[in-house]
């Protein structure tokens, strides 16, 4: 296959997706990561698109903060993995809160098609959905560089005018405890998403279990369910709090 057909396939799988991935796209197109590389950064001299850290995203969304595009990609074939069967519980028509977590963002590339409304807080959710098939709510209030996101009273009381089918929200910790963050704001806007949402699932890959952080803010009980990569004898505990675990 040469350049120009691989070109066509990378900006079709762009234009589709909203972002490309160096090692899935070495996997389809049956070539190296050195050459997709290297057709990514002509592509991106040319214009065509912006290069990320593992791939690409297309000229019309401004690149994601670094800080954020690194919380994004690491362990990132196990947070596509949860994101993947998170959105075939996702149904047409329904109306989802998704956080500013860097996993639950994951979850973007698989719902773009779907007819559903999103609320959200997060500015790469609302980037990545823009132009597609979803409608989306964005919750105003303050916002907060360096997470991408908007925090605040007023956020609360925008999602307090909401009820949702599913929330989807991620955290920096979880054990037997409950659900553990590192900062107080983003506690606050899980809290509220949980509230006011029917079920909530919560997206949490392996490197975050059992492994409690700075801040205890909810009891395990506050989510239905926990997508995780980690092995179910990890989260035995969750049974007796009547939390569904479900392992990709």
């Amino acid at each position: 296959m040469n350049f120009q057909q691989r070109k066509n396939k990378i900006l079709a799988q762009l234009a589709s997706r909203g972002e490309v991935d160096t090692r899935e796209l070495a996997m389809a197109l049956d070539t190296s990561e050195i050459t997709i590389r290297r057709d990514l950064n002509r592509l991106s001299d040319e214009g065509q698109l912006y290069r990320t850290h593992g791939g690409a995203i297309p000229v019309d969304q401004p690149p994601l903060p670094f800080e954020f595009t690194q919380k994004a990609t690491a362990n990132q074939s196990a947070k596509d993995n949860i994101c993947r069967q998170a959105a075939a519980l996702i149904n047409d028509g329904d109306i989802i809160f998704m956080d500013c977590g860097s996993t639950v963002f994951r979850l973007c590339q698989f719902i773009k098609n779907r007819k559903i409304k999103v609320i959200t807080n997060s500015m790469p959710v609302i980037q990545a959905l823009q132009n597609t098939a979803v409608s989306l709510n964005i919750i105003g209030g303050e916002y907060d560089a360096a997470r991408q996101a908007i925090h605040g009273s007023m956020a609360i009381e925008h999602i307090a005018r909401y009820q949702a089918h599913k929330a989807f929200i991620g955290a920096d910790g979880l054990s037997a405890k409950g659900l553990f963050a590192h900062s107080e704001k983003e506690a606050d806007m899980a809290l509220a998403l949980a509230h006011h949402s029917h079920i909530t699932y919560l997206l949490c890959d392996a490197a975050k279990i059992n492994k409690p952080s700075y801040l205890h803010f909810a009891p395990l009980e506050t989510v239905q369910t926990i997508i995780t990569d980690a092995a179910l004898g990890q989260l035995s505990y969750c049974k007796k709090k009547g939390v569904k675990v479900i392992t990709v």
